[in-house]
């Protein structure tokens, strides 16, 4: 190499400016070209060699945003959380949060439950894509017209499956998730059934002598599912009545007479209206029992077993279907497994045709819950908390305390009152029309807040609720499940939750079983409350007589 070359390649790499012309006897078109000579070049691999820290960093971040999307079960402690797809080892035990809640140190510990994601559409989990209509269904034109008139113009995935099948004359159980529409699943296909009975029949019935009728646990699901059958009954040839407790001995002193159709009571008022013979239960082709599983349970169940001797219903025990006879139709949100066996002196064990929705005994993965493993003394600050805010967002929320009867609500009415918070309270010690007129101000939103006991936990149209508070958390996963079905119903909005306060030992027991079945993606267990007794006592009596 010459010594000029030798000169501007020391230059170049101690990085001293090069005389570049010296270079302008060698061959070279531009500066450009020179500068390309002796600028380091970077070597070109197969595959990159050196990883770039800041797209590394990026890509981790990017990992973890995933990862908390992901989030199904997401705790205050984190080692406790559970990811979607996320299988455990069957040799070793499911590590779990609420496992620890039983000792008092646990107090302050929490966690939430999301099981879909924010932006998931709420209509998918109600509606049917395959059913557009209710013409897919073959009910008569003037049936879909008044239905249309009414508001309801596309069937919800349960009625698009339980009309048909209460349409074939089947005794049938329909068991679905709270809030899907199991009332309209019912009333669509006895109604059309009532139209037919109506225009066969040659002769006048009698007044008080129903086609149907629809028995409830409470007054004011009473009303609800009269009143929707008092709409449709305003655009098409039948009529309807509702009868509740209340004064029942005037009624039975001063009757009142009429042409019904279609009769909706509460369980005890008919059984002593029709006792009196008041009411004629010979004619009834349908016979429904909403909210069954609490009619099934010891509040009723010997008034409803005793009741239900007065019908001939179809495919009685011994006895081969009667086409004449009476139709048996089941509906709830939780139904006990062993509903045969209470049935068994009335219906063939096999002759329930089961209408039942994917989403039966689950957690309703639409509503996002938080689970608060709190003190008892620290309660009333934290609902203080939660009321303020709801009267500030204006968001209609419920409070459940424990018991029909129970003096809770009252207190936490009255306490949220005192701090300036407009509060509304109800419960099963307040006559009807109090009761009714205080749930119709929270429903209209006089009131943002309503503290209740379960006397309104089933069956009630509160699609308007978009909080639900557990301020005393059930014992019962049956009613669990119908007091967080009072939001995220069909129609509600998108931003439904749910808010558990969990103190006692039983209340701890129920919370560890909620969570195991969504970490398992299983049913949730025990659903049958206080029917079990009910069965173990039937048995036993059963044993003394023989």
């Amino acid at each position: 190499m010459c010594s000029t070359m030798k000169r501007i390649l020391r230059a170049t790499l101690f990085e001293k400016p090069t005389n570049f012309s010296v270079l302008q006897r060698f061959s070279f078109a531009t500066d450009a070209e020179l500068l390309d000579l002796f600028l380091p070049k970077v070597p070109v691999y197969d595959k990159e060699l050196v990883v770039d820290g800041k797209k590394n960093i990026r890509e981790k971040e990017q990992q973890a945003k995933e990862k908390k999307k992901d989030i199904i079960i997401k705790c205050h402690r984190p080692e406790f959380n559970h990811y979607r797809n996320q299988k455990y080892d069957k040799f070793k035990a499911i590590p779990f949060a609420s496992k620890g809640w039983f000792h008092s140190k646990s107090i302050g510990d929490h966690f939430s439950i999301r099981i879909f994601s924010e932006d998931y559409d709420i209509n998918n989990h109600f509606w049917d894509e395959n059913v557009d209509d209710f013409n897919a269904l073959k009910l008569d034109d003037l049936l879909i017209q008044a239905l249309e008139r009414v508001g309801f113009s596309r069937p919800t995935k349960i009625q698009a499956d339980s009309i048909p099948v209460i349409l074939s004359g089947k005794n049938t159980l329909i068991a679905a998730e709270t809030g899907c529409g199991k009332t309209l699943a019912y009333l669509i296909p006895v109604i059309q059934q009532i139209l037919k009975w109506k225009q066969a029949s040659s002769s006048e019935r009698q007044p008080n002598t129903p086609l149907a009728i629809v028995i409830s646990p409470s007054r004011e699901l009473a009303a609800q599912i009269g009143k929707v059958a008092n709409e449709l009954s305003h655009h098409l040839p039948f009529s309807s009545h509702v009868v509740i407790g209340g004064r029942t001995k005037q009624k039975m002193l001063h009757p009142e007479f009429k042409n019904v159709d279609l009769l909706v009571a509460t369980l005890g008022a008919l059984s002593k209206l029709t006792s009196t013979g008041i009411y004629n239960v010979a004619e009834v082709k349908h016979l429904i029992l909403d909210e069954s599983d609490t009619l099934l349970d010891d509040s009723f169940n010997e008034l409803l077993l005793r009741y239900l001797k007065r019908f001939k219903i179809r495919y009685a025990p011994g006895h081969s279907i009667d086409r004449f006879g009476c139709q048996l139709i089941l509906a709830s949100a939780t139904f006990p497994s062993n509903v045969d066996n209470l049935l068994s002196d009335f219906v063939e064990p096999g002759s329930l045709k089961k209408v039942t929705s994917k989403h039966l005994h689950r957690f309703l993965p639409h509503i996002p819950q938080t689970f608060y493993r709190i003190g008892p003394t620290q309660k009333a600050t934290k609902i203080l908390q939660i009321g303020k805010q709801a009267v500030k967002n204006k968001e209609p929320t419920m409070i459940f305390s424990r018991g029909c009867k129970s003096s809770t609500s009252d207190w936490i009415s009255l306490m949220l009152n005192e701090n300036d918070v407009p509060t509304l309270h109800l419960n099963g010690e307040m006559p009807i029309l109090l009761r009714k007129g205080k749930f119709d101000q929270f429903r209209y939103k006089e009131f943002m807040i309503l503290s209740c006991t379960d006397i309104v936990s089933r069956g009630m149209d509160t699609k308007h609720v978009k909080h639900v508070v557990n301020y005393d958390f059930p014992l019962y996963m049956a009613d669990y499940i119908h007091r967080c079905g009072r939001t995220g119903r069909c129609g509600s909005s998108l931003d439904c939750r749910v808010t558990n306060f969990v103190s006692g030992k039983r209340e701890v027991e129920l919370v560890n079983k909620i969570e195991m079945a969504v970490r398992t993606m299983d049913v949730l267990p025990n659903v049958n409350a206080n029917i079990t007794r009910i069965i173990d006592n039937r048995i036993i009596k059963k044993g003394d007589n023989r």
